[in-house]
């Protein structure tokens, strides 16, 4: 019997084109220890010199990334986004602040997660702004759902963090039932921490009236199921 074919991944970002700069292109093609390919698996380990390391799922244009990473230079980033203008970005900035804490990886979080990183490996993720994917025949896509809450339960340790941010109210209700729901998580709303940078995308939005929830929650000593 011929095998099926295996359904492609359900993607929780919507693809972008934008024309690279000059200097995005070169920081793109450029060989740099900073930016890692998405086939490999990792050793955080030694990539971060034994630092705990959070893993930003989305990082737009970079500059909260830099923040944080300047700010926490005993934690590890690895900083991982689609959509390549943002990551040349990023390498360009690692590079002009002298920051050796940071990795980058051009690709989805999500495939990382699963085929590239060890259970337990992680202190924590950190998800701002998450597309909240506003119609219902879209809503599968978010990046919070029961199944990648799990998934992201095991690469996380034992008392390790997941923090989040949105302006989108609906969405805000439905991480709070999500990961309520879910035993390998406990936390709820917070105020925005301080080492968290307010981003260009979160002012325009606080310009526009919309409130921003944040929200934080602790990996359980639940057993993982992978």
């Amino acid at each position: 019997m011929a095998t099926q074919p295996e359904h492609p991944p359900i993607r929780t970002y919507k693809p972008r084109r934008g024309r690279l700069t000059t200097r995005q292109a070169r920081e793109l093609t450029t060989e740099s220890q900073y930016l890692l390919t998405a086939d490999e698996d990792l050793d955080l380990e030694s990539l971060f010199d034994g630092r705990p390391v959070f893993l930003e799922i989305g990082f737009g244009t970079g500059i909260t990334t830099a923040q944080m990473a300047a700010q926490e230079p005993d934690f590890g980033f690895l900083a991982v986004d689609v959509h390549t203008p943002g990551v040349g970005d990023l390498i360009g900035r690692i590079h002009d602040e002298g920051l050796s804490n940071i990795r980058v990886i051009a690709g989805d979080a999500m495939q990382v997660l699963e085929h590239h990183l060890k259970g337990s490996s992680l202190a924590g993720v950190r998800s701002f702004f998450p597309d909240p994917w506003p119609k219902i025949r879209h809503q599968k896509r978010r990046l919070v759902q029961p199944d990648r809450a799990v998934l992201i339960a095991d690469r996380v340790q034992i008392g390790g963090t997941w923090d989040l941010a949105t302006d989108w109210s609906p969405y805000a209700d439905h991480i709070e039932l999500t990961l309520g729901a879910c035993a390998h998580w406990r936390g709820g709303r917070v105020p925005r921490p301080h080492w968290r940078p307010v981003t260009k995308y979160e002012a325009l939005g606080l310009e526009q009236g919309r409130q921003i929830a944040d929200f934080r929650y602790v990996r359980t000593e639940l057993a993982h199921t992978f």
